[in-house]
């Protein structure tokens, strides 16, 4: 090959790199803290007005001047800045005690809180025992009206309802006997021994109270006159009430009374009737001993 070709030629060497360039400072503004960048400009344009008012004015540039209004502008924000400073403090410190009082007022709603719910604990435990006494109360209230009402019945004090047994007995035709109160016993008592639970003489409720006697001719009951026929109408168990009364001795005597003086007797059964309640007597007289006033069944035993 010839000499000075491109092939025969060394390569060049190779350069080194060069360095990037730095980047440029920021201006001298950006870094500059903000309160001296407020300082300068406002000194530097207050500068700039007055020299250029002097040299249009003719005068020449005072020294002393801008010193002193430098001064002044630098106390003045002092002045300002010493102000807000005092003023974020007590800010700070009404802030501070605001949030104690908020605080101390959440502590004590708090506290006020937990007494309303023990005292709400404690009242609803208070609630659940009177509850309870309440449920006692009204199961002995019902047993004891239930055991007024079958006393109530018992004694005459209320109207009754139920099957039974008429009795009706008569005089004799011949009316030189009548019947007398005696002879009612003997029907009234064989009803009781038979099982009758309320009975009735002429429309008059029979209790222990009840007044029979005879005035004259004729049969008082507690002073009100009844005549002929007398109706007697217990209630009772219709299937054994007619039965056992028959075969009571009371019954046995009233039938002897019949076949000696005429009287006469119908008897029948009843599906059901109302008896009506005994008139109210109020004792006035009558009051009850104490324990130790009852005499004792020994006692009366002995005496008699």
């Amino acid at each position: 090959m010839a000499e000075g070709t491109p092939r025969d030629r060394e390569p060049a060497p190779r350069q080194p790199a060069r360095p990037p360039a730095p980047a440029p400072a920021p201006p001298v503004r950006v870094t500059l803290p903000l309160l001296t960048l407020i300082t300068q400009q406002s000194l530097d344009e207050d500068y700039v007005l007055a020299a250029e008012r002097r040299v249009l004015g003719g005068q020449a540039p005072s020294k002393g001047r801008p010193q002193v209004i430098a001064v002044v502008v630098i106390m003045l924000f002092g002045i300002l800045v010493t102000t807000a400073a005092v003023q974020t403090s007590r800010n700070a410190d009404i802030n501070d005690a605001s949030q104690n009082t908020l605080i101390a007022r959440i502590e004590n709603q708090r506290d006020h809180l937990s007494s309303l719910q023990e005292r709400a604990a404690a009242v609803r435990a208070e609630n659940n025992e009177l509850e309870d006494d309440l449920a006692e109360v009204s199961a002995e209230q019902q047993s004891t009206t239930s055991a007024l009402r079958r006393l109530q019945a018992r004694t005459g004090f209320v109207a009754v309802t139920g099957p039974g047994v008429r009795l009706v007995a008569n005089d004799a035709q011949s009316a030189v006997e009548r019947i007398r109160k005696d002879d009612l016993f003997l029907l009234i008592n064989a009803l009781w021994a038979a099982g009758a639970e309320a009975a009735t003489l002429n429309g008059r409720r029979l209790t222990v109270l009840t007044s029979i006697n005879n005035s004259g001719g004729a049969i008082n009951i507690d002073l009100t006159p009844i005549r002929a026929p007398y109706t007697l109408q217990a209630i009772g168990d219709p299937r054994t009430l007619q039965a056992n009364l028959v075969e009571t001795s009371t019954f046995d005597e009233f039938t002897v009374l019949m076949s000696q003086y005429g009287f006469t007797l119908e008897m029948e059964d009843v599906e059901s009737f109302t008896l009506p309640a005994a008139p109210s007597k109020r004792l006035v007289a009558v009051t009850e001993a104490d324990a130790a006033e009852r005499p004792n069944r020994k006692d009366e035993e002995n005496s008699s």
